[in-house]
């Protein structure tokens, strides 16, 4: 590896060329720990014109990047920068995340304040400058083979940048085995064949080849053809046992052992039911991510391999902004879906991701059917080709306009991100089949609300909008990302694109925040409905006579009342079941009975400041009792390692945290469950009660922005239950829809929501 990456030419810039600007090297060069502390020195060595007096350089990081920031004001500290100029010119540096174009953002910018560069003098940036204490500059935690130190060099002072033409890199690899995964298909049949998949992760979550170990294979129950053992070794990312089956319907576990018997990994539910209904069975989607062509990490290539091969997706999509996808990577991009596609074991679905501004409609998924469609963009932001610009679609609604001419082969998401989708804006039901309340970004309950709130008939999924490369397995790593990337579960009759489509314009499909638990949802009806895949609000639509309905079916159901049928097997104990109708929250089942209650308590802060990008609620607090003692403490979803919980003597800890409309807390155990109080302080809010007042119910503080809340509530001291069924009657309202759906919550502080079954008079 020479440390040097070719770089293309600006279009910027087109009157300077790039081969006298001069050039940049790294040292050391070669490959590095995902997260590791490292030092690297940057040499510049000026080109033909020099840098003139006020020029400048800039060294820029993707978007995406979570190394530490540079800093020059305390050497004590993580990335410490020194920067010199060898013929003793004056330089002012200062660090700035949006201090260049998108996706390289995040800048370091250097000028020449006083004298000037001749060809030949050099400027050497130090990152990680350990000489005063710090301890190096913190790599990325995530892997990538070409992390570039980006120089981008204004040599005449025009505040215009021409990029050197061989830029500076590294590589990032995985670290060693923090934590063994075991994932196995959801819903099978009895006696039908699958395959269990193992994988270890480092500690930031990325799938490590660094294993030599031999694991020993354990079901719950008989499963043929199941080996006693797998040999994992160096090089390995992964491994699969294919032709495993089980003849007896049941929820079955996988656990992963050491030889020594130590429990490394149990894998997430898997049922086996004599007849799956409508003879759908269970696959898992990620359907929403990016690559470094547009503002993620690593190649469009890399992106599908890494889905199908490491984080062991059914089902993907890229999904790039459209600004930034050129007329060259869209025909590439449809060159790779064609190619993975592989009905039965992999499928891709063509598509971008609409990009256009809040006010003009927001983020929106398209989804086609096959290759053979263009892309409407948002707009030519970042593109220099203007030759299709007459295909741009610059509103929401003029998308959906041409959209719903080609309905039958194209599916579309609201989508939160950076923008988000203002469906009370723009929404065309024919087209937009669901809303998208879960990904990287958090949780987004609000934008179902508002589909709720306009009478709109969507369904729920889940995605990651990865931007770090690990599309299926999207970990927030150290930056502001709060949550791990969603996945979405897709019943269907096959592993093929027209199942696919088939399953989202039924909405026969739940989002998970990252986790596969199995739900099963459906009402009975007491007296006959009619039941409806198409909308009969949006124009004639073809219905049958039923009794039953599943999730994202529209019902027709002049009278009578309703049961409703949940069952949910989950990978970590239950904590609770809300039922929904609509905007009204119905009931909170609990797994649990109160007399199971101990000394265990929940404690959850939520929500999220506003829509838009910068949504982030910082939770960090303390928590203290007194008249008791903190016997034993655990964090839910920190899922960033610079956020802790520490603890502070025998009666309190403190943390670091944040929410982006997702749930975060700890599990608290105390000495004794009567005793004393407990008080929570954070910046939020402070939530102050008895010990004893703690129970079955969940005490919530209400703290205003967009669903920002503080509650505890008490917990068995082992529950035990991760699989709940039930059923409950529903009384529908006379007027509008009831869209009847659930949320699971569980203990390690995973969720999921069905997309709700809508029913009207």
């Amino acid at each position: 590896m020479n440390g040097t990456a070719p770089s293309p030419v600006s279009n910027l810039v087109e009157n300077i060329s790039p081969d006298i600007v001069g050039t940049a090297t790294i040292s050391p060069t070669g490959a590095y720990e995902a997260g590791s502390f490292q030092t690297f020195v940057l040499e510049y060595t000026a080109g033909y014109h020099g840098i003139d007096d006020s020029g400048s350089l800039k060294i820029v990081f993707r978007f995406a990047g979570d190394q530490t920031r540079p800093q020059m004001d305390d050497p004590k500290r993580p990335n410490y920068v020194t920067v010199e100029a060898s013929n003793n010119a004056a330089l002012e540096a200062r660090y700035d995340p949006k201090g260049n174009v998108r996706p390289w953002d995040r800048c370091l910018y250097i000028k020449v304040v006083h004298g000037f560069l001749e060809e030949g003098d050099k400027i050497t940036v130090t990152f990680g400058d350990t000489s005063g204490g710090s301890p190096g500059m913190r790599l990325q935690t995530f892997c990538e083979d070409t992390f570039e130190f980006r120089v981008l060099v204004d040599p005449i002072a025009t505040y215009t940048y021409v990029p050197v033409i061989e830029q500076p890199y590294i590589a990032i690899t995985p670290g060693a085995p923090a934590k063994w995964r075991a994932v196995t298909p959801t819903l099978r049949r009895p006696g039908e064949p699958f395959t269990l998949r193992i994988k270890a992760e480092d500690k930031w979550g990325n799938p490590t080849n660094r294993c030599d170990e031999t694991l020993q294979l354990v079901c719950d129950g008989t499963a043929g053809n199941l080996p006693e053992t797998v040999n994992f070794t160096p090089g390995m990312f992964a491994a699969e046992v294919s032709g495993v089956s089980i003849d007896i319907p049941g929820t079955y576990r996988f656990r992963l052992l050491s030889v020594s018997g130590e429990r490394l990994a149990t894998s997430n539910p898997l049922r086996i039911a004599d007849a799956p209904t409508e003879g759908r069975i269970h696959y898992w989607g990620d359907l929403h991510g990016q690559s470094e062509e547009t503002v993620g990490t690593n190649s469009a290539r890399q992106y599908f391999e890494f889905g199908r091969d490491k984080a062991f997706l059914d089902v993907t999509s890229h999904q790039g902004n459209d600004f930034q996808i050129t007329r060259e990577f869209w025909d590439e991009l449809n060159q790779l879906t064609a190619e993975f596609n592989e009905p039965g074991r992999f499928i891709t679905l063509p598509g971008y991701e609409w990009s256009g501004n809040t006010n003009l409609g927001g983020d929106r998924n398209v989804y086609y059917t096959d290759e053979n469609h263009g892309i409407y963009r948002s707009s030519h932001a970042l593109i220099a080709d203007r030759e299709d610009i007459d295909t741009d679609r610059s509103t929401a609604a003029a998308l959906f306009e041409t959209l719903s001419e080609m309905k039958e082969d194209v599916a579309c998401f609201a989508h939160c991100g950076g923008r988000y989708a203002d469906i009370k804006l723009a929404h065309d039901g024919s087209v937009e089949r669901s809303v998208e309340i879960h990904s990287s970004w958090g949780t987004f309950e609000w934008i179902l609300h508002d589909a709720f709130e306009m009478g709109y008939r969507v369904g729920i999924v889940s995605n990651s909008d990865g931007h770090k490369g690990r599309p299926g397995a999207s970990y927030p790593g150290a930056s502001l990302f709060g949550a791990v990337g969603g996945l979405t579960c897709l019943q269907m009759e096959e592993l093929t694109r027209p199942a696919v489509f088939d399953c989202l314009r039924k909405r026969r499909h739940y989002g998970t925040t990252g986790n596969r638990m199995y739900i099963g949802l459906s009402l009975d009806f007491e007296s006959d409905g009619t039941v409806y895949h198409e909308n009969p609000a949006l124009g004639p639509a073809e219905g049958h006579p039923a009794t039953s309905a599943l999730m994202g079916d529209i019902v027709h159901l002049p009278k009578g009342e309703a049961t409703l049928k949940v069952d949910v097997s989950a990978s970590s104990p239950i904590v609770r079941i809300d039922i929904y109708n609509g905007l009204e929250h119905l009931e909170t089942l609990r797994p649990f009975a109160k007399e199971e209650l101990g000394n265990r308590i929940r404690v959850i802060w939520e929500g999220a400041e506003y829509r838009g990008r910068f949504r982030q609620v910082i939770w960090d607090g303390t928590a203290r009792v007194e008249g008791n003692e903190i016997i034993d403490a655990e964090p839910v979803n920190f899922f960033n390692k610079d956020k802790t919980l520490d603890r502070d003597g025998s009666t309190g800890f403190a943390w670091r945290a944040l929410t982006t409309g997702n749930i975060g807390g700890f599990h608290a155990t105390l000495a004794d469950g009567e005793a004393g109080r407990l008080r929570i302080d954070t910046p939020v809010t402070t939530l102050e009660t008895a010990v004893t007042d703690i129970g079955y119910e969940d005490i919530v503080l209400e703290a205003g922005a967009l669903g920002r809340r503080l509650s505890v509530v008490r917990l068995p001291d082992v529950n035990t239950h991760t699989d709940f069924t039930f059923e409950r009657k529903i009384t529908f309202r006379a007027d509008g829809d009831n869209p009847v759906f659930v949320r699971v919550t569980d203990e390690d502080g995973h969720q999921a929501w069905t997309s709700p079954i809508y029913v009207y008079r």
